[in-house]
């Protein structure tokens, strides 16, 4: 009886460790997310689409 309760105690801490890793993983995904709609809000509209042009032309 004793075996199968520590078992059951260490099922139980497996499963809280993988809640907690879940939602820290979801809580850093949700920063990046947020970081990045920031980011994107704060660039002129003009340079978000536009792919950059070389300061000098290519030589023929």
């Amino acid at each position: 009886m004793f075996h199968h309760e520590l078992q059951q105690i260490r099922s139980a801490e497996l499963i809280r460790e993988a809640t907690e890793y879940r939602l820290a993983r979801e809580a850093r995904r949700a920063a990046r997310e947020e970081s990045r709609r920031h980011e994107a809000e704060r660039r002129p509209d003009s340079t978000r689409h536009r792919p950059r042009r070389h300061r000098f032309p290519r030589a023929a």
